[in-house]
């Protein structure tokens, strides 16, 4: 049982003005060199904030530190925003897939009984990112759930492939599709009718998140659902190929390519979705799902024109919303997070305000809170939505920042909160786009906006916390994996790296309100996001909630 009782902290009293907690996503800590837009960018507040002596450190985003299988899996958005809120180490959604995967239980639960259902006279449909790179899925899970529907009497298998470019290098598209037909391969010749369908690039198709565009959801379900694409091909490696224009001065990204539809030999499109076929989304992450699992599941629906609803056994890898029960069968039961430091926040009366710009909105809210959609206190909690803009985030990489840094000073000087907290995009989703240059100006803008927040937290007397939730612009070049020189491609450019980083991320804290003498303590080396949350009542004056993990502060 979670105790949420908060007591006073023995030597650290409760500051007179708010605490802010400031997230730079994406915002590592990583080799000095002309790669890291980070070290190249303009940022005096972040370099002031490196030198003051027992406080600031760095601290693990990625591995087991944040609940994922190994310490070679990268943290993400998602998992690093549910330790930085939870204070906990919680198994997260790979290494739940794995266990399910190793045991057979994947196999036994109600969610694959539903879909079984269809095999014998239906196709199932596995839709989802086609990537090793194990932030939204993993192919080794696709491959097995192949394998598994195949050994288990599915009779037609089709596949639905969304290429990366984004968490793994741009290109490997091919080779991933490749592979994958070679499992198809395998099923085939054991009697299963087993082929991909459609697909399209994951910020193109199919994996919009907090519906900040509909359309692109739409165009998946036009491939996926309808056959319908404006382009077609005989298989995928063939569409992948020329859709990416390969051999060109200027290739398209696989994280950009356009819709496509697999046909046949009478041009008709393999693989539409028809009544009574089973459909099953394959990632296990959520916030890019959400959407074409409402669009599947929900018979009231009006985001867009789905043309023809077919009635389906869908399920999700995972139950990708725990308030909306979305979907509402799944094949493996998502993580348990309880006690969470903003329920915390909300039984003892404390309130807070949150805001981010729609593309990390619910990080900084949903996933912060344990995967819950709302409010644990809708009278002590504020949150702000700041749309974003429709466009590749190279070509505005001031992106919201503007907007964000207003709502968090407006909310500041307000008086009305205990802790303001606050989600800068910037570093992670222009870095992703792999364009140095609009990273590191992306870097400069927020480094100013965060500058300017703690102004005002130091003007009102307050406290604040910086912080990051994984690396991402802290490297822009994939490199050798044993000189870590970079890599470069025939005509002597370095090759972008567009993923997140294995780098821990910085943690700083200050304030004209915080006491001399509190600094960090100097027995956690392996400390990671998990330890955020007690470091922040702290902060707020109290003792850490005993079921999280310690805080980092000493007094």
């Amino acid at each position: 049982m979670v105790d949420f009782t908060l007591k006073p902290h023995p030597t650290i009293p409760k500051p007179e003005g708010p605490l802010l907690v400031c997230i730079m996503d994406g915002w590592g800590v990583n080799v000095e060199d002309e790669y890291n837009a980070v070290h190249v960018a303009e940022t005096p507040t972040y370099d002031a904030a490196r030198k003051v002596p027992g406080r600031f450190r760095s601290i693990l985003a990625h591995g087991t530190a944040v609940g994922l299988p190994s310490d070679a899996d990268m943290g993400n958005s998602e998992v690093g925003h549910n330790a930085l809120g939870a204070g906990q180490v919680i198994d997260q959604g790979a290494s739940l897939v794995d266990k399910a995967l190793a045991s057979g239980s994947i196999y036994e639960g109600e969610g694959w009984a539903h879909i079984s259902e269809a095999f014998a006279e239906n196709t199932l449909h596995l839709i989802g990112l086609l990537s090793d790179g194990g932030v939204h899925s993993r192919t080794d899970q696709l491959f097995a759930l192949v394998r598994g529907a195949a050994d288990r009497g599915a009779k037609r298998i089709r596949v639905h492939v969304l290429t990366d470019g984004r968490d793994v290098p741009d290109g490997s598209s091919v080779g991933f599709a490749k592979e994958l037909e070679a499992v198809l391969a395998e099923v085939r010749g054991r009697g299963v009718d087993a082929l991909i369908a459609s697909g399209g690039g994951r910020m193109c198709v199919t994996m919009d998140r907090y519906e900040a565009d509909w359309e692109i959801v739409r165009r998946g379900w036009a491939a996926h659902v309808l056959g319908e694409a404006p382009h077609t091909f005989p298989d995928a490696v063939t569409a992948i190929t020329t859709l990416r224009a390969e051999g060109s001065a200027d290739p398209v990204s696989d994280q950009w390519l356009d819709p496509f539809v697999i046909v046949g030999a009478d041009g008709e499109a393999v693989g539409p979705v028809r009544d009574g076929d089973a459909v099953a989304v394959f990632n296990f992450r959520a916030d890019r799902v959400c959407q074409i699992s409402k669009a599947f599941e929900y018979e009231e629906f009006a985001a867009f024109d789905r043309v023809r609803w077919p009635r389906t056994r869908f399920v999700g890898l995972m139950q990708y919303d725990g308030d909306l029960k979305l979907p509402a069968r799944f094949l493996v039961p998502p993580p348990a997070i309880s006690g969470v430091s903003g329920e915390v926040l909300a039984r003892n009366g404390l309130r807070t305000f949150a805001c981010s710009e729609t593309q990390k909105y619910g990080h900084v809210t949903f996933f912060w809170n344990g995967n819950r959609s709302g409010y644990f206190d809708e009278a002590l909690e504020t949150y702000v939505e700041v749309p974003s803009d429709r466009v590749p985030f190279n070509q505005l990489p001031l992106m919201k920042a503007r907007e964000i840094c207003e709502a968090g000073k407006e909310a500041l000087r307000s008086g009305r909160y205990d802790t303001v907290r606050i989600n800068f995009a910037n570093p992670d989703m222009v870095g992703h786009t792999g364009d140095l240059a609009a990273t590191v100006e992306a870097c400069a803008c927020v480094d100013a906006a965060v500058g300017e927040l703690l102004a005002l937290t130091d003007e009102l007397g307050g406290r604040w916390l910086l912080t990051s939730d994984h690396g991402n612009a802290d490297d822009m070049v994939q490199r050798h994996k044993k000189t870590l020189a970079p890599l470069r491609d025939e005509a002597g450019q370095t090759v972008a790296l567009t993923s997140h980083t294995l780098a821990p991320v910085p943690l700083a804290v200050g304030g004209a309100g915080l006491p001399e003498g509190v600094a960090f303590r100097e027995d956690q080396p392996k400390a990671g996001l998990a330890n955020v949350a007690a470091t922040i009542f702290n902060l707020l004056g109290y003792e850490a909630p005993g079921h999280m993990e310690p805080s980092l502060l000493k007094a």
